[in-house]
């Protein structure tokens, strides 16, 4: 599959770059602007184009298995690529216990765009880079099946975020992205221009990310590359979980700039980026980006 094929799919690239005005950073001699990955494309938005689009490129038409949770965006934007550029996909998903149950409306607009979907249990499901439970795995997938990591992240996906910090070179001196996997952010900062920090924004508790962050660069880069730190506080919880104040932040958020603000991710790395610049984090004069990587439609729940 090469980049006209791709390029069948009309990306909206480079995706929109939005100033907004917000009091509560103006207050604090900030500017503020909104870098619209969700609008990349209606069915594989933000950082799944970004990460999918080089991984599709090394599979070349050839079968795609993936792995995710009962709600997996990287699952349903996978899914969507297939029956989008006709290739056959085949969906690792976390739980057996859901085997015997009605697909949630995720996991049914997987199996309506051609997917596949293994149920394994939760052991299978953290050994799946075991490379016995992998063969397992691809022993009733066609041969030449092309295997991509949960969420997406991995050597490939890294070298396509950094079209990402590109695009945001001298826009802006920090640029905010919500982390799972640490894919996306290992790509930005590579990406962006000396003088500009990437912020990561984890949405998983545990403490974990810096270290994937690390490991990625080194697999697409051979070492580290461009300049990021990461602020642990802002989770809520853990992965899929919230609190009152998180929505009561989004809620205002979307009242006072007219957008639909997804909870798991974006409100995470948006009440992150407001609090810090209220703690007095970035100094005046600074022009903060937050990346929209995915917007709200009422079914994703886990990348």
């Amino acid at each position: 599959m090469n980049a006209s094929d791709l390029s069948r799919l009309r990306p909206r690239l480079p995706s929109p770059l939005e100033p907004v005005e917000d009091e509560r950073l103006a207050g604090h001699g900030l500017r503020l602007l909104l870098k619209r990955d969700d609008l990349i494309h209606p069915e594989l938005p933000g950082n799944k184009w970004r990460k999918l689009a080089p991984n599709l490129a090394a599979a070349d038409g050839r079968p795609v298995l993936t792995f995710g949770g009962a709600y997996s965006n990287h699952l349903r934007a996978t899914a969507a690529a297939g029956r989008l550029l006709g290739f056959d996909t085949i969906g690792v998903v976390r739980g057996d216990e859901l085997a015997g149950r009605p697909l949630n409306p995720s996991l049914a607009r997987c199996a309506a765009d051609g997917m596949r979907l293994v149920f394994v249990d939760r052991a299978t499901y953290r050994a799946k880079d075991n490379p016995e439970v992998l063969a397992g795995l691809l022993a009733s997938c066609p041969p030449g099946t092309y295997v991509v990591p949960e969420g997406g992240s991995n050597a490939h996906a890294v070298r396509g975020c950094v079209e990402l910090g590109r695009e945001l070179s001298g826009a802006a001196d920090v640029v905010a992205v919500a982390c799972g996997t640490g894919g996306t952010l290992a790509g930005l900062a590579a990406g962006l221009g000396e003088g500009t920090r990437a912020l990561g924004v984890p949405v998983l508790r545990g403490g974990f990310l810096g270290a994937e962050v690390r490991t990625l660069q080194s697999a697409a880069f051979g070492g580290p590359r461009g300049s990021w730190t990461l602020d642990e506080r802002f989770h809520c919880g853990g992965y899929a979980r919230s609190t009152p104040a998180l929505d009561a932040f989004a809620q205002d958020f979307e009242a006072r700039h007219g957008l639909a603000i997804e909870r798991l991710y974006v409100a995470k790395m948006l009440l992150g980026l407001l609090t810090l610049a209220q703690e007095g984090a970035f100094a005046r004069g600074s022009t903060l980006a937050a990346v929209i990587t995915g917007a709200p439609d009422g079914t994703g729940r886990r990348d």
